[in-house]
């Protein structure tokens, strides 16, 4: 598989160990004395004699906790904050938001951050450009992607964002939380508005697939949002429940960008959005198993099956999801519904949402397996070799 520049670190010497017999990617080994004893719940397989399966070999690094902390990702207030939690917990990614210490990126304090880490970190934004921008006073400003679309071909756009993905990767970021595949003819200032290239959802598919192939060629990850659309919600989540049109009007507009590049080998972020005929009444997509298997299964919106990450928006800072329920069971909610990320923005719950999840797994509501193949997508969104 593609190996992401900036996002393959040093795979543990577990999981090094496990590939050691096939042929597939390199990577530097870490200090054995990083690495925990491997977990009893996931064994080594072979699949011959003389071939380790690297897949089980990256799984039988980590206990179930740290599978389940490689899930998560939290946003962080700077480098004591993000290596704290990290050292102690192994989450699988850090968010970096508007209320996050500039040095932690300017500074170079991301690098003792990743070192705590026993196996690869995402290191996460939402640089969005124009007024979704964490970076710019360490990157420069960009125009909104409205502007954007309006002012320049799909080809300069990517050009200028392929340049500002490899400023990104140079601070340290590894996944941007971008772009915004929503379709949308919102005033500019609103929720969506200049956030989305345009009604036109054919415009909106050519700037986003733009955007992320320049973040692939400049060795980040993307991940598109808010699916299945949030470009004709009637309000905003960050402070309510948001209703979409009913998912057969969603059908030849919303859900076109994500159709067309559900295999541009980006993420998905799925938005706190209840969708009339798709949706339970009061159970937003982000937490909906009937929306993780339309993304899945892609037939119900004419698109190809999806098996890269499903992460989550913020779940602790939006009220479209906080007035239903508290971070342990949004969190716990969403990965059993088929998400593979949970992403909230402080890291003051993590211990105890480890510790409900722990228990959703020991009660069966969050299967192992479902677990496991979770992981590996993570893993293999990090650029970590797992075919050997």
């Amino acid at each position: 598989m593609r190996i992401v520049p900036g996002i393959l670190l040093a795979v543990t010497a577990v999981a090094l160990s496990a590939c050691s017999g096939g042929s597939g990617g390199t990577a530097a080994t870490t200090s054995s004395s990083t690495a925990a004893a491997p977990s009893t719940s996931t064994a080594p397989a072979t699949t011959t004699p003389d071939r380790i399966d690297c897949a089980a070999g990256y799984l039988a690094q980590f206990t179930t906790r740290q599978k389940l902390a490689q899930l998560l990702t939290v946003g962080i207030t700077g480098a004591a904050d993000a290596e704290n939690v990290v050292r102690t917990e192994q989450v699988g990614g850090i968010f970096v938001g508007s209320w996050t210490d500039p040095a932690l990126l300017a500074d170079r304090q991301i690098e003792r951050v990743k070192a705590a880490a026993r196996t690869p970190l995402m290191v996460t934004v939402d640089e969005e450009g124009g007024r979704v921008s964490r970076l710019r006073n360490l990157i420069g400003a960009a125009p909104s992607a409205r502007a954007a679309a309006q002012t320049v071909s799909a080809e300069e756009f990517y050009a200028q964002s392929k340049a500002r993905g490899t400023a990104m990767r140079e601070l340290g970021i590894t996944v941007d939380f971008a772009p915004d595949a929503d379709v949308s003819a919102q005033p500019d200032d609103s929720v969506i508005g200049d956030r989305s290239f345009s009604d036109d959802p054919e415009v909106v598919s050519r700037y986003a697939g733009a955007f992320i192939r320049a973040m692939r060629d400049a060795g980040l990850g993307a991940v598109m949002k808010h699916f299945p659309g949030h470009g004709s919600g009637s309000g905003d989540s960050h402070t309510g429940a948001v209703r979409t049109p009913p998912l057969e009007q969603l059908q030849g507009k919303d859900l076109v960008p994500f159709r067309e590049l559900v295999g541009s080998g980006a993420g998905v972020m799925v938005g706190h959005l209840d969708v009339p005929g798709l949706t339970t009444p009061n159970v937003p997509a982000s937490i909906s198993p009937q929306v993780m298997g339309l993304l899945r299964q892609g037939a119900g919106y004419g698109a190809a099956p999806f098996d890269g990450p499903i992460f989550t928006d913020d779940l602790s800072g939006m009220a479209a999801i906080t007035d239903r329920m508290d971070i342990e069971d949004a969190v716990a909610a969403a990965l059993e519904a088929g998400a593979d990320n949970a992403l909230w923005i402080n890291t003051n719950a993590v211990s105890r949402v480890l510790d409900r999840l722990e228990q959703e797994v020991r009660e069966g509501r969050l299967p192992i397996q479902r677990v496991d193949e979770s992981v590996l997508r993570m893993a293999r969104f990090k650029g970590i070799p797992l075919n050997c």
